[in-house]
């Protein structure tokens, strides 16, 4: 299928996950710590395009990559008490790829289509769920000078 055809078979609108939906808000919510309410736990499809990347952000919760279908995609992960690392989500295993990917409550990320890529169909879970003021864009500059072994990866990462 082309990435349009994914686009409107499972509804999906641009967003800061390339194109995405929601698929599932649980009903039961929780208050973490003195946090907002919010559901305990979500599920979302995203679909990832060379001109739709995973802008640079990260949210307040615990959240896991799933892929489903199409290329890999490189994940450029900065937590803020750790080394940055990248790495790819996909089907072929035998080349180190992995179809899931743990990403920590509040560890910036970004994201984009291996060199090549057409696209990458994925979906996320998260819990708690994203409580609407928990969604927090990253500053390039800023994690440059926090992470400067790879400011040029940061730099293309979030261009892309």
């Amino acid at each position: 299928m082309t990435p349009e055809q994914i686009i409107e078979l499972l509804g999906l609108e641009r967003g800061t996950c390339g194109y995405m939906a929601s698929t599932y808000l649980s009903p039961l919510e929780v208050a973490p710590g003195s946090a907002v309410p919010r559901t305990i736990g979500q599920a979302l499809y995203f679909l990832i395009t060379p001109d739709a990347g995973v802008a640079l952000h990260r949210i307040q919760s615990d959240q896991i990559y799933h892929h489903y279908a199409g290329d890999a995609l490189e994940v450029l992960l900065l937590p803020d008490d750790g080394a940055a690392r990248t790495v790819v989500v996909g089907s072929e295993l035998e080349y180190g790829m992995r179809p899931q990917l743990f990403i920590p409550a509040g560890t910036f990320h970004v994201a984009r289509l291996e060199d090549g890529g057409v696209c990458a169909l994925l979906g996320t879970t998260s819990w708690p769920g994203v409580a609407d003021d928990e969604f927090e864009r990253g500053d390039a500059s800023l994690l440059q000078r926090r992470h400067p072994e790879i400011a040029q990866q940061i730099a293309e990462f979030a261009a892309a």
